[in-house]
């Protein structure tokens, strides 16, 4: 549970780093899952290798470890072109809509059972989001196919977090990270290089930025969840990281000065509530 929160809260940073990168959305995605690798990688020498660990068997089990990866890529790319298509308020609130994803897809597929407390923890939690977020009001004047492509991305990061649900009960943390991060890294280039004008930040402010995304956001925060994610169920886990645009709005506030109001805080203590509830579920 503590690892989930903390990696909830890492990935909850990621929108300041994008928000103060130098390029384009598309190519601070690329970079997100790129630099990534180098503290994955590192820590996977340092651990000899996994040695102990299982290895992949056969050509399935290499291709489970790199869909997680393929799902990731989309969401990401299918995000931040929403943001140029929508409303901000719209397309976050879409893409939060993964743990509904998760909810329906774990109990169509896989028969996991889901109870009325978490189904009302998830509901409370989900309009936490909303207010937090404005309110109904600020969800209007939103692109209708803008907020399509938003929940294509919760649909997709409800993919990636299943897919890392599976794959925890026979691989590593590590093994499962490395696998995924570079298969999104290959499938987020040819994205960054067919629809960016540049893929490298002009500064050290610039290339800061990225790094932390990369270290802080995906190395540190998906590696907590995936780790949490061999303990706790899929629906649950997913269902915490609504704690991310609570993170984001503090974030915002301490880094960038963008003031807290009263609705938002009621927003983020609602959602605070729904997954306590959730977690009675």
């Amino acid at each position: 549970m503590a690892a989930l929160i903390i990696g909830g809260a890492a990935i909850g940073g990621s929108p300041i780093f994008v928000r103060l990168s130098e390029v384009g959305p598309m190519a601070t995605a690329f970079w997100r899952v790129a630099l990534a690798l180098i503290p994955l990688v590192a820590w996977s020498r340092l651990r000899g290798g996994a040695a102990a660990e299982k290895p992949p068997q056969c050509l399935s089990d290499y291709a489970q470890l790199i869909l997680p990866g393929v799902f990731l890529a989309i969401d990401l790319a299918a995000w931040h072109l929403a943001l140029t298509m929508t409303s901000v308020a719209n397309a976050t609130l879409l893409a939060n809509l993964a743990p509904v994803f998760v909810t329906l897809a774990g109990w169509a597929l896989f028969r996991s059972a889901v109870s009325g407390i978490f189904l009302a923890g998830l509901a409370t939690a989900i309009a936490g989001v909303v207010v937090l977020k404005g309110g109904p009001a600020a969800l209007g004047g939103g692109d209708l196919a803008g907020d399509g492509i938003a929940i294509v991305a919760a649909a997709f990061y409800a993919g990636y977090i299943l897919a890392i649900g599976r794959l925890r009960s026979r691989f590593s943390t590590n093994r499962i990270m490395i696998w995924s991060t570079a298969s999104a890294a290959v499938c987020m280039l040819p994205m960054a290089l067919l629809t960016e004008p540049s893929l490298f930040p002009p500064s050290a402010f610039g290339w800061a930025m990225l790094f932390g995304l990369a270290f802080v956001s995906h190395a540190g925060g998906q590696v907590a969840i995936t780790y949490a994610l061999a303990f706790l169920p899929p629906a649950f886990s997913s269902l915490t990281l609504l704690l991310q645009p609570v993170v984001a709005a503090l974030l915002a506030w301490v880094l960038l000065s963008e003031p807290v109001g009263l609705m938002q805080a009621i927003g983020g203590a609602i959602v605070l509530i729904g997954i306590l509830i959730a977690r009675r579920g």
